[in-house]
């Protein structure tokens, strides 16, 4: 009801319980990329798929039923490509969203399967009209129209605990988070405004999932379809499974 102007960017962001949902789940980098200082992946330590840590599952975890609620449907569905929407600035970020250096506030942090999420990333912005405009001035400060409005997550702040992080690292979902107004409460009455502004890339954001290989895994003798099959692909330390 206060709108943006009476309103801090802290508003709403807090669950009942004072949970981030936005840094709630399990931070898998950390394992990961200790995994690989050791030379330990693929070989002793999966580059994909990887399971979440036991702590985490314990009763007194401060972990939001909402959090619970959200793995526990990635896990039933084997979803590939995702988008988180957030408002407050005009950009889209992509994985990794946390530094590898743990000290350090910003830092680019490359996935494996970077050129894929560049241009996810890019086909959103491209196609999002406040984006795109010619006319787009700043939000606040950050001056993403150089970059093409496109930003690896990590090199703008770090974000132990992502959604995007965590879906690349456990799932075979890849996501992006789209920060898609600058006003992060916009009244009502700006709502279609908003709605035009990202209907067309929303849905050439979605056209996206048909890229890429796609088919089905079958025993050479059988012709039976194999579940749980890992792809590689040369040059790509990341797996994943049918």
């Amino acid at each position: 009801r206060q709108g943006s102007e009476l309103s801090g960017w802290a508003m709403g962001r807090w669950t009942y319980e004072g949970i981030d949902l936005n840094h709630n789940f399990a931070d898998l980098n950390t394992a990961l990329w200790d995994a690989e200082d050791n030379d330990m992946v693929p070989h002793e330590f999966p580059n994909h798929y990887i399971p979440i840590p036991e702590y985490y599952t314990f009763a007194n975890a401060t972990v939001a039923p909402e959090t619970r609620a959200v793995i526990d449907w990635m896990q039933r569905y084997p979803f590939v490509l995702s988008a988180n929407l957030h408002g407050g600035e005009l950009v889209v970020t992509y994985p990794f969203d946390m530094t590898r250096t743990y000290w350090k506030a910003q830092e680019l942090t490359p996935t494996a399967d970077d050129g894929v999420f560049r241009w996810l990333a890019t086909v959103y912005a491209t196609s999002n009209l406040a984006m795109a405009s010619e006319e787009r001035r700043l939000c606040h400060y950050d001056d993403f129209i150089r970059f093409g409005n496109i930003i690896n997550g990590a090199n703008w702040h770090t974000v132990p605990g992502s959604m995007n992080d965590f879906s690349y690292l456990h799932t075979n979902c890849f996501e992006i988070t789209v920060e898609l107004s600058c006003d992060k409460f916009p009244h009502a009455s700006e709502l279609p405004a908003e709605w035009e502004n990202n209907r067309e890339s929303l849905l050439l954001y979605m056209e996206q999932v048909h890229r890429g290989i796609k088919g089905v895994v079958r025993d050479g003798d059988t012709e039976e379809g194999i579940a749980n099959a890992i792809i590689s692909v040369d040059g790509i330390n990341h797996d994943v499974r049918t």
